[in-house]
C-alpha cells in the first residue's frame, strides 16, 4: 500500500517537473516568438497616438482603453483562430490574406500623404469638436489599423512557433497577444498623458521639477505631430513590405530581389553603418512600395460611386 502510494507520489512529482518545463518552454518561446515582431511592434505604436490627437484629456485614456480592448479582440477573437486553422488546412491562403490587409494599410498611409499636400484634412478633425460620433468612427478606424498589424504580429510569431504541438502552439500566442497588447497601449497611454504628468509637475515645489513638467507640456504637440508623420510612415512601410515579401512568396520575385540587392550593396559598400544604412534602403524601398500601391487604390476607390464621398 505504501509503496503504491510513494509510487504515486513519484509519478506526481515527474508530472509536475514536466508541467514546469512545460511552461518555461512556453514562456521562452513566447518571448521568442515576441522579440521577432517587435518591429511591427513599433509601428503599432507609432500608429495609434494619431487616432486620438485632438480629443479631450477626459476622453484619452477611455478612447485608449477602447482600441485596446478591440485590439486584443482582434487577436484572440478572429486573427489567432483564422491563422492556426490556415496554418493547419489551407497555409497557402495566408500570404495573400496579409497581402490584401497590407494593400489597405497602404491605402490609408496614401490616403494621410495625399492629406498632407492638399491640406484638406477634413476627416481628421478633432472628435472635441465634431462630437461622440467622430470618436467612435476613430475609434473603429483605429481598431480597423490594428487588425492589419496584429494580423503581421500574430503571423510573425506563428512563424516562430510553427514548429511546436498545437496546445503549446495555442499557448504561446495567447501569451504573445496579451504581452504585445499591455505593451503598445500602455507606451500610448503614457504618451498620450505625458502633457498632464507635465501640468502636475509644474505645480511641484522644486524649480527643477517644475521646468521638467513645463518642458514636457511644451514637447507634448510637437511629438504628436512626429508620431503622426511616424504612423502614416510606419503603415506604408508596412503594407509595403508585406506587399515585397508576399510577391517574392507568391513567385514574383524581381521588386523583392531588386530591394534586396540594393540593401546588400549599400550595406557592403560603406563600412561601420553599412548594416543601418542597408536597414534604412530597405525601409524607404517599403515605403515608396507602399505609397504607390495605396495611391493606385485610392485612385481607383475616388472614381467608384461609393469612394467619391470619402
Amino acid at each position: 500500500m505504501s509503496a503504491g502510494l510513494f509510487g504515486l507520489l513519484d509519478d506526481v512529482a515527474a508530472l509536475a517537473r514536466m508541467a514546469a518545463a512545460s511552461i518555461d518552454d512556453i514562456g521562452a518561446a513566447a518571448g521568442r516568438a515576441t522579440a521577432k515582431a517587435a518591429g511591427v511592434v513599433i509601428d503599432d505604436t507609432a500608429v495609434t497616438p494619431q487616432y486620438v490627437h485632438g480629443i479631450t484629456a477626459d476622453r484619452e485614456l477611455p478612447m485608449i482603453k477602447r482600441i485596446a480592448i478591440g485590439s486584443l479582440r482582434n487577436k484572440l477573437v478572429f486573427i489567432l483562430p483564422a491563422a492556426l486553422l490556415l496554418s493547419q488546412f489551407i497555409p497557402w491562403a495566408v500570404t495573400p490574406i496579409l497581402m490584401l490587409g497590407a494593400t489597405y494599410l497602404c491605402f490609408e498611409g496614401a490616403e494621410k500623404v495625399s492629406g498632407w499636400i492638399t491640406r484638406s484634412g477634413a476627416h481628421e478633425a478633432p472628435a472635441a469638436v465634431t462630437g461622440p460620433d467622430a470618436e467612435r468612427q476613430m475609434t473603429a478606424g483605429a481598431i480597423r489599423t490594428d487588425l492589419i498589424l496584429s494580423a503581421e504580429i500574430m503571423v510573425i510569431a506563428l512563424n516562430e512557433v510553427a514548429d511546436q504541438a498545437f496546445l503549446p502552439r495555442l499557448l504561446i500566442l495567447i501569451v504573445v497577444a496579451l504581452v504585445i497588447t499591455a505593451a503598445v497601449y500602455g507606451v500610448v497611454a503614457l504618451i498620450v498623458k505625458t502633457d498632464d504628468i507635465g501640468l502636475y509637475l509644474a505645480g511641484s515645489d522644486s524649480a527643477l521639477v517644475r521646468r521638467t513638467g513645463r518642458m514636457l507640456v511644451r514637447a507634448m504637440p510637437r511629438l504628436l505631430s512626429v508620431l503622426s508623420i511616424v504612423g502614416t510612415i510606419a503603415m506604408l512601410w508596412v503594407g509595403g513590405h508585406i506587399l515585397l515579401q508576399g510577391a517574392d512568396t507568391l513567385g514574383w520575385h524581381a521588386p523583392y530581389e531588386f530591394v534586396h540587392h540594393l540593401a546588400e550593396s549599400v550595406h557592403h559598400a560603406v563600412h561601420g553603418v553599412g548594416a543601418v544604412l542597408g536597414w534604412l534602403v530597405t525601409t524607404a524601398a517599403s515605403a515608396v512600395a507602399g505609397l504607390l500601391v495605396g495611391s493606385a487604390v485610392a485612385a481607383v476607390v475616388h472614381v467608384l460611386p461609393f469612394g467619391k464621398h470619402h
